[in-house]
């Protein structure tokens, strides 16, 4: 076919139109979804493909999604070949060492065809509350993939436009959670045949010649912006290294290893030297480690240009089969992310030399996540729910980190609101507001973390907790300081009173406290250069105790 010219104008309609249908796709699986996890939450992520699998278009998501969801269909292909496409098919996997993520994250993707030929894909990836593992919505304690819920290949949930009433039985079966689970499943269908919708309006309007030209032209131009911004960071070897507190299962520390290499206007991520495969959930599947290596570089190299399939053209990421980033069966990866967010705050501290404008120093790092299940009073049925936590964020060069804001691998994920919760479930969230004191001093000051406290509101209850970060709290940049770890504590102030930050199976019953609290943001700059009517103001906000104010900045700050 003959090249296709098109204007700049033309270009830019095009591009607008793509990131609507990607917008109009998450729209309508958080509209559709059964289960609050994703409609309130929106743990969800969704993506326009072109033909040869690169993204055309990427809604607000999470942001550890980055670019993977072309890695499934791309996959599938693989396997099965280009002809395994058909119109109306719709397909499902989760397989955790194809995927990268846990067994919880469904995706799914269909073919789109517009006269007679496949002309992209659309995406999805959404949480599913419980997939079948041996506890209620996943394990903080598992040592196999077998202990964490139903592992599916890619395989057709829908054919030819007719869902596939065997896989979907097989699925619902694999809940504990049937009905919204299945709930959730045809909201991603739906989102699919949106996807597929809107890009065939896109093509009814402006023609495929011109489409494919504005495409071409988008992502030349996103790859001119990425290369140009790499050139001018100092050729040269950037190095970082950190560690989780332990596995969850070991106790040992699991370390994460980054080295950045810049030749010219390409970079290399190279996670080679990271610790081998962990006895404990937080491995994670090779396509996931790509994923937060392509977050980590978004947040320094032109992070305002929403990612294409020109965005990574420049980067390179080496990962080492058998590691922790690139586990393999039957390694488990319920708590995949967790190494994920160490790694993308180190790449940062990595280039910080270079690029101390673009940088920020260290977020609180993971996704705190706590889970409860029981019966329900009110009606008798069982519940679950899982939350993860906001925390602090790190300063960067000429402002504060943010305070109580989910981490950075989660995105636009929310924390979930108090009326909800306790509308759904049999609890009280009896204390919610931001943890003094805990993020880094410095001339910026890092976020604070949060405290959220929670009463058991049934007969007995169910409590896993993953929180981490502790032995590697986040660091400051420039003479800035650490944040404050976190902290969970059970019963506050009574005879039993307990702390830990990991646990599965603890049993609580009515009246007994659950108080959690998160770690801060990292500070940038020297403390004594932080100007003291932001420390007065700090004071006043509740940011800042008087005594931290009298002891770290050195200055008489009344409450």
């Amino acid at each position: 076919m003959a090249r296709t010219a098109v204007d700049p104008i033309t270009t830019e309609i095009v591009r607008s139109a793509f990131k609507a249908a990607a917008d109009e796709m998450n729209a309508t699986l958080i509209r559709s979804a059964y289960t609050p996890i994703i409609y309130e939450m929106k743990d969800c992520s969704v993506a326009l493909l072109d033909s040869e699998h690169r993204v055309l278009g990427q809604s607000a998501g999470l942001p550890i999604f980055l670019g993977n969801l072309e890695i499934c269909t791309r996959l599938t292909e693989d396997a099965y070949g280009r002809a395994a496409w058909r119109p109306g098919d719709v397909w499902i996997m989760n397989d955790s060492y194809l995927t990268g993520t846990h067994l919880n994250d469904m995706t799914m993707f269909g073919p789109i065809f517009h006269d007679d030929e496949c002309v992209g894909f659309a995406a999805c990836r959404a949480h599913w509350l419980d997939v079948g593992a041996k506890d209620p919505g996943g394990s903080m304690d598992s040592t196999e993939i077998y202990q964490e819920g139903i592992r599916v290949p890619p395989v057709k949930v829908v054919e030819g436009g007719t869902e596939r009433r065997d896989v979907v039985d097989l699925l619902g079966r694999n809940s504990r959670f049937s009905y919204p689970a299945m709930g959730d499943l045809r909201a991603q269908i739906a989102c699919i045949n949106t996807g597929a919708a809107r890009l065939a309006a896109i093509l009814d309007r402006h023609g495929l010649g011109t489409v494919l030209a504005a495409r071409e032209a988008i992502f030349a131009q996103t790859e001119r912006y990425e290369r140009a911004a790499i050139a001018g960071i100092p050729d040269g070897t950037y190095a970082a290294e950190g560690c989780l507190d332990d596995d969850g299962i070991t106790g040992e520390p699991c370390w994460v290893r980054v080295r950045v290499e810049v030749s010219g206007d390409e970079m290399t991520v190279d996670l080679t030297g990271s610790d081998d495969m962990q006895a404990g959930p937080v491995n994670c599947g090779e396509a996931q480690a790509i994923s937060a290596a392509r977050v980590a570089y978004k947040l320094l190299i032109n992070p305002d240009n929403p990612p294409d399939g020109g965005a990574f053209r420049a980067l390179s990421v080496k990962v080492r089969a058998g590691s922790l980033l690139a586990a393999e069966d039957p390694a488990p990866c319920q708590w995949y992310f967790t190494p994920l967010g160490l790694l993308i705050d180190l790449v940062v501290r990595a280039l910080a030399e270079v690029l101390p404008e673009q940088a920020a120093a260290a977020s609180y790092g993971d996704s705190m996540v706590i889970s409860m299940s029981g019966l329900d009073p009110r009606t008798g049925r069982p519940w679950l729910d899982l939350e993860p936590t906001v925390g602090g964020w790190g300063a960067w060069q000429g402002s504060d980190g943010q305070d109580g804001l989910i981490n950075n691998v989660n995105g636009s994920l929310k924390d979930l609101p108090i009326e909800v919760f306790e509308t759904k479930f049999p609890m009280r969230l009896t204390e919610y507001g931001f943890r003094t004191d805990t993020g880094g001093a410095g001339r910026w000051r890092g976020g604070n973390g949060i405290v959220r406290q929670y009463e058991v509101g049934c007969d007995e209850l169910t409590l896993y907790l993953w929180f981490e970060r502790s032995r590697t709290p986040a660091w400051g940049l420039f003479g800035g300081e650490d944040a404050t770890p976190p902290v969970v504590v059970l019963n506050p102030g009574r005879p039993d009173e307990r702390r830990m930050l990991k646990c599965s199976r603890v049993k609580l019953r009515r009246g007994d406290v659950i108080r959690t609290m998160t770690g801060g943001g990292g500070g940038f700059g020297p403390v004594g250069d932080r100007d003291p009517e932001l420390v007065r103001a700090d004071v006043r906000d509740g940011h800042v105790s008087p005594e931290a104010a009298r002891a770290v900045y050195g200055l008489e700050v009344e409450g």
